[in-house]
């Protein structure tokens, strides 16, 4: 049996996924299943807005980085997950990955939740 037949699959590119799952085992269906790299994160809409403040943060504040040669194998980056004692070290390359993973998955949730109200009138 397939996976791709338990999920709901919202967004994704080079570097991760976001999906939704299908089944009622998972306790809140509601949440969005962000995976990238090594790791799996099961977030609300909310946790899913603050982890993207957190990685606008971490480029805003990151400036020894934008005219660095190593972007691809230096991982000084540390970006705060939604759990006060996550942090993920990442380079430049990654944090733009994840940046558009992030943005595109809530793009694609106002979106999905726009057209429900729109084709519910």
């Amino acid at each position: 049996m397939s996976h791709m037949q338990d999920i709901n699959p919202i967004y994704h590119n080079s570097f991760g996924v976001a999906f939704q799952w299908k089944r009622n085992c998972i306790k809140d269906i509601k949440k969005i299943q962000l995976v990238f790299r090594n790791t799996g994160m099961l977030l609300s809409k909310e946790e899913l807005m603050q982890f993207s403040r957190n990685i606008q943060h971490t480029r805003e504040h990151s400036p020894l980085c934008q005219d660095c040669t190593q972007k691809e194998s230096c991982r000084v980056l540390l970006l705060d997950s939604t759990a006060p004692q996550v942090s993920f070290a990442m380079n430049a390359k990654e944090l733009d990955a994840i940046q558009d993973l992030v943005e595109g998955t809530l793009f694609q949730l106002d979106l999905d939740d726009y057209l429900k109200r729109v084709c519910k009138d």
